[in-house]
């Protein structure tokens, strides 16, 4: 139990700004931390519909409450994830050889393709929750998808070849027990795609088939540009991929009407 405790305090320190108690970083204490990687999507989702309550109830207009909704998320993680998709955006659009695109993810520097990655990135969050804000249904499938995410890249560190052996990506998975966390993240996907689709049949489905056609994207262009997954890597899909929920759930919620 000990280990468990460590490894969800690990997980929130990592990936998260919650604070949480310290924890050592050693290898018996990150074994278990994608287990509970998905867990910092429950809090982003739940904090996500109780700011959507609480803006209808006290009468918010859509416009506020879709940027409070888009923020919520960097202003959780600190930005980790965000901070993948823009290196990534740089390193794909300079269509150099794989060692240099390697190298490009690991400079710090925003380049112009990062910058308009981000803008339209924002965007794009923007106008779907502008949707959907107080579409209850419609709501609960994103937040499910915030957890959805945080499976798949969890799956994509324990399962996919890494790009750099000393890369954090290599590290984490050295650490990590690859079977039980494998299967644990599965479990959770099979029960959040239920719980979407029986939450909404249609926009509950094809949000899950979203988030699944991205991971396999996200697998192809990781092998064929970088020789496989890094961090900044991961984060580019985790975003993408919450993009791809809220996108094709927005679209659905307007076209069922």
């Amino acid at each position: 139990m000990k280990s468990l405790w460590n490894s969800f305090k690990i997980a929130f320190a990592m990936f998260s700004k919650i604070p949480v108690p310290q924890a050592e970083w050693t290898k018996e204490n990150m074994k278990y931390m994608f287990c509970f990687f998905p867990f910092i999507g429950a809090v982003i989702g739940a904090v996500s519909l109780g700011a959507a309550w609480l803006a209808n109830y006290l009468g918010f207009n859509v416009t506020f409450l879709s940027v409070a909704l888009t923020v919520l998320p960097v202003l959780i993680t600190g930005g980790i994830h965000v901070d993948g998709l823009l290196d990534t955006a740089d390193a794909l659009s300079s269509w150099q050889e794989r060692k240099r695109r390697l190298e490009i993810l690991k400079d710090s520097n925003a380049g112009a393709f990062a910058v308009i990655t981000a803008g339209v990135y924002f965007l794009c969050w923007l106008g779907a929750y502008s949707e959907i804000c107080f579409d209850r249904q419609a709501m609960m499938i994103v937040a499910f998808g915030f957890m959805v995410s945080r499976c798949f890249s969890g799956l994509g560190v324990i399962t996919l070849p890494k790009a750099r052996e000393d890369g954090t990506v290599a590290e984490f998975s050295k650490k990590s027990e690859d079977v039980p966390v494998r299967n644990t993240l599965i479990c959770y996907l099979i029960i959040l795609a239920a719980l979407m689709i029986r939450t909404e049949p249609v926009m509950g489905t094809a949000a899950f088939f979203a988030a699944a056609g991205v991971f396999a994207y996200y697998r192809y262009m990781a092998m064929k540009y970088f020789g496989g997954t890094t961090g900044d890597l991961s984060g580019w899909f985790l975003c993408l991929c919450e993009l791809a929920i809220v996108l094709v759930t927005a679209a659905l919620s307007v076209i069922l009407i």
